[in-house]
């Protein structure tokens, strides 16, 4: 399912959908179709909706991934079981699984769609346990994995279980009997507890490993955490010049890459092809660096991810950051953690983003600034709470 705009994670979704944001520098929706093949599902159906042509991009027709892809177009909105009924004629006569386009995960969701299969249940929901489910669905099951109580978005005093629901299912095809067709129509919100009144089987599985549905930059950022955690070798893919520089792996470097005198690049850590790093620069752990990139002398990163052609200026610091293409941060900056810088941003000399703020496209701060706040830009929607 890929049709969210992702308000939540804007500046970063106003020029690409979510499933198309960089993790490790490649777009996350292919990191999951890869896992996804890799477990032995070939058939995969994409439902798109808020610049669906790049998710499509992205993939192609899922060769290069092993797989038959199929791309089924929303007109309008339809929601997330709306979506999946707009897309029935592709998965009518087995049962199929359900993962959300934006998902980031090493689940074995092969043992989950087996599973569902062998208890024969309407409805399999993914469950993991997490700290703070009110966000998100949660369930209460017995024993046997029946589901006996659900409750989306849990308010204080409602919280009885930290089983989050993943948003994957696996379903049977009876579930389009329960579904309308070209209406607005959610599986947690509508689907679930119709079934349930109904006295249909609803099943947890209770998921092992890492998952995340990058709905925030806080979860984006854990998720590339995460992925950089599985780089297990060095890695040096073309030319590479050091002059005095010392790499301590495990890293991931492009062709044409430059390393000046005294830099340190301490991996896991990931820097796309074309990157020129200067002098005396200090490079964390959990940083990855797209393409074409300057980092000029005397600059620290550290467990940030920088989109491509960004050039962080000398004795500046970004610590825990994001930031999207063309950004160009002047000399003598700090950029402090969890902070979310758009495209093509310019921030002047001796500039000072505070933690958790966010800079929309385009913006212009002047020397000197503080910044305390989000800087927004008129010319884009100015909201980012939502889906």
């Amino acid at each position: 399912m890929c049709g969210g705009e992702g308000t939540r994670l804007r500046p970063l979704t106003f020029e690409r959908p979510k499933p198309c944001i960089p993790i490790v520098n490649r777009p996350s929706i292919q990191h999951l179709v890869a896992h996804l093949t890799n477990l032995g599902f070939r058939e995969v159906v994409l439902t798109l909706g808020y610049m669906g042509e790049a998710i499509e991009e992205a993939l192609g027709d899922g060769s290069l991934f092993g797989a038959e892809i199929t791309y089924v177009h929303e007109k309008t909105k339809l929601g997330t079981a709306g979506s999946v009924k707009n897309a029935q004629e592709y998965l009518n006569g087995q049962d199929f699984l359900i993962v959300g386009g934006d998902h980031v995960t090493d689940l074995n969701v092969l043992e989950f769609y087996r599973a569902h299969q062998k208890e024969k249940a309407t409805v399999s929901i993914g469950l993991i346990s997490i700290d703070d489910p009110g966000e998100y669905g949660i369930a209460e099951i017995d024993a046997s994995y029946e589901i006996k109580r659900f409750k989306e978005k849990p308010g204080p005093g409602e919280i009885f279980s930290n089983l989050a629901s993943t948003g994957m299912y696996v379903c049977s095809p009876e579930i389009f009997d329960y579904i309308p067709a070209g209406v607005k129509y959610d599986f947690a919100r509508d689907l679930f507890p119709r079934l349930m009144e109904e006295n249909k089987s609803l099943k947890g599985w209770l998921a092992r490993g890492n998952w995340t549905d990058v709905g925030s930059p806080h979860s984006l950022r854990h998720a590339e955490r995460w992925k950089l955690q599985g780089i297990d070798f060095t890695d040096i893919i073309g030319d590479l010049s050091m002059h005095g520089a010392q790499v301590q792996g495990p890293v991931h470097l492009g062709g044409s890459i430059t390393l000046g005198k005294n830099t340190r690049v301490i991996g896991p850590v990931a820097i796309g092809t074309g990157t020129t790093i200067g002098d005396n620069v200090l490079i964390g752990p959990y940083t990855t660096i797209g393409e074409k990139c300057i980092i000029r002398n005397n600059a620290k990163i550290f467990s940030s991810s920088l989109y491509n052609r960004v050039i962080v200026g000398a004795n500046s610091t970004v610590s825990g950051s994001i930031m999207d293409n063309d950004t160009h941060i002047g000399d003598h900056c700090s950029i402090e953690n969890d902070t979310v810088i758009g495209p093509r941003v310019v921030l002047r000399n001796k500039v000072i983003v505070h933690s958790k703020t966010r800079l929309w496209p385009e913006v212009v701060v002047p020397e000197g600034t503080v910044v305390k706040e989000h800087v927004l830009n008129e010319k884009y929607d100015l909201r980012c709470n939502g889906s």
